[in-house]
């Protein structure tokens, strides 16, 4: 499947899966020859077309066509331009996942396997407003040290190797903070794994390899 089959496939499945709504997402692929192609401007993510999609060389920011980008456009340059194994970027606010996000909670890794694997680096960033550089610099910084970027009343931004990595990214975190709501609800206390546990499971078992980062030194 080519890169903007799997852009329409990504923005009907998180539709789908209530993990992005209306016209508050985006997201982006790398290609080959230093580009990215991310959605344009005002795409709604359950009706992509082929014609919905803007490229872009990652280093100079340069648009090729004339269509006009997303406004988050600055954001997914910095993270492919930091982190040289990251693939795809997707953001959106999901019900859950928000609602952490306008609060002080923190979200934790210990709970269960997926959570310790995928949810190992998580970030946080200060409310900036959409599209603004102030923002675009904020995620760039904690891209160099997270998979996960929590933006303070906004949502959420996910970056892996493969589309199919982010989606169960952000299909983990979403699952996470709607347990974690619905426990304090209902004053249930959730047990967390021990760290030395969790640092087990990282390094030693058979789920799979321990995700590393790697970015690029500026």
């Amino acid at each position: 499947m080519d890169i903007k089959s799997q852009m329409i496939e990504t923005g009907k499945y998180l539709k789908n899966n209530k993990l992005a709504w209306g016209t508050s997402g985006n997201l982006s692929a790398r290609l080959d020859e230093g580009y990215m192609q991310i959605t344009a401007s005002g795409t709604i993510m359950e009706d992509l077309t082929e014609h919905d999609f803007v490229e872009i060389n990652v280093e100079s920011g340069k648009v090729i066509g004339t269509k006009r980008a997303s406004k988050e456009t600055p954001f997914h340059l910095g993270i492919y331009q930091n982190r040289p194994d990251i693939n795809v970027v997707l953001h959106s606010s999901p019900l859950y996942t928000t609602l952490f996000s306008c609060s002080e909670e923190r979200i934790p890794s210990n709970l269960f396997i997926e959570t310790m694997y995928y949810l190992e680096r998580i970030a946080y960033v200060d409310y900036h407003h959409p599209g603004t550089q102030q923002l675009a610099d904020a995620i760039t910084e904690k891209s160099k040290e997270a998979n996960i970027i929590i933006m303070k009343n906004h949502g959420v931004v996910v970056f892996d190797t493969s589309f199919a990595e982010a989606k169960m990214r952000l299909e983990t975190l979403e699952l996470a903070c709607e347990m974690l709501i619905k426990a304090k609800s209902a004053g249930i206390e959730l047990n967390g794994l021990p760290q030395k546990v969790v640092m087990e499971f990282l390094e030693e078992s058979k789920y799979k390899p321990r995700q590393r980062i790697e970015h690029v030194n500026k």
